[in-house]
């Protein structure tokens, strides 16, 4: 192929060098035929092809006077000389998001039940479970599960994987906070059969609570399960989802969101654990600024065409 048909690519390193990238023969030069121009995936895979351990999940590509990622799917755009210059940074060893979620969720589905069918070995003696606690333990447990399957067979994602570092802060909110203090909490002495029995936690409310909770874990599930069908398999094709969710009575950008802070504020109203409203405070805080970031990016993304009225978390406040 001649010289004038390709496009030279330099590849130098960013500022901040890991110890991979300072072990790479940096800069490189890949050549691509002008047409059809090549990809940042492209100018990725040719890096891994020469570097394997610098794997394309690893690489950061943006231009030499931008640090900011430059997409998998742009174009790399060439001047009249037919040569460019990009930068690559090391993102650092990664894992994939499924892996991530199902260790996440694994956490309350080992606590949860090592806590409530061995109390003695946490509380220093039998519980005789109460009714608000056998129906916390089913919740949760069928909560996860739920999630579980959702990563399994119904999730799919923009990003295949995430730097491993954060598999731990992760994975913390949902070992400890709804895995650890919410079970220890909940399935201690003070909320068994004898320490409820006639008080308001052993009353209707908890028939009321499982209503309101298996509505919203119904709701989660569809909702996941439009988003979902929006997306066809392996592509990051985004469009504007509508339906039961996204539009009245509750329009809001990302329901999902919604309906998981229902169904746990439903297990803090039936209990009165501190735990449990520790969780959902937390839960509220991060979903909070996923849901406002989504929603931005949403608006940015469609304009005209995205639907005036919407709200990224509470229907109609927030």
């Amino acid at each position: 192929m001649e010289a004038a048909s390709l496009i030279q690519v330099k590849i130098t390193a960013g500022r901040k060098q890991s110890s991979l990238l300072r072990s790479l023969k940096l800069p490189l030069t890949v050549s691509f035929p002008l047409s059809p121009p090549p990809t940042v995936r492209d100018v990725k895979t040719a890096i891994q092809q020469t570097y394997p351990s610098f794997y394309i999940a690893r690489q950061k590509i943006s231009l030499p006077e931008d640090s900011k990622a430059l997409s998998d799917d742009s174009a790399v755009l060439f001047g009249s000389a037919g040569d460019v210059e990009l930068t690559v940074g090391d993102l650092g060893p990664q894992i994939g998001w499924v892996t991530v979620f199902i260790i996440e969720y694994l956490g309350p589905l080992v606590i949860h039940p090592l806590v409530y069918h061995l109390p003695k070995l946490f509380y220093g003696k039998e519980v005789q479970h109460s009714a608000l606690q056998k129906s916390v333990y089913a919740m949760v447990m069928l909560h996860f599960i739920k999630r579980e399957l959702e990563t399994a067979f119904v999730h799919r994602f923009s990003h295949a994987t995430m730097p491993f570092r954060n598999i731990f802060k992760n994975s913390g909110h949902y070992w400890i906070l709804s895995g650890l203090f919410l079970a220890y909490d909940v399935y201690r002495p003070g909320f068994s059969a004898p320490a409820v029995a006639g008080t308001w936690r052993d009353g209707p409310l908890l028939k009321v609570g499982w209503a309101i909770w298996t509505f919203a874990e119904l709701s989660n599930l569809h909702t996941h399960l439009t988003v979902r069908a929006l997306r066809p398999a392996g592509t990051t094709t985004r469009a504007i989802p509508m339906g039961y969710g996204f539009s009245w009575p509750f329009s809001l950008t990302f329901p999902n969101y919604f309906f998981e802070l229902l169904a746990w504020g439903t297990v803090c109203a039936v209990t009165g654990s501190y735990a449990a409203a520790l969780f959902w405070a937390f839960s509220f805080g991060q979903m909070f600024l996923w849901a406002q970031k989504k929603h931005a990016a949403a608006k940015k993304e469609f304009g005209d065409k995205y639907p005036r009225g919407r709200k990224a978390l509470i229907p109609g406040i927030l």
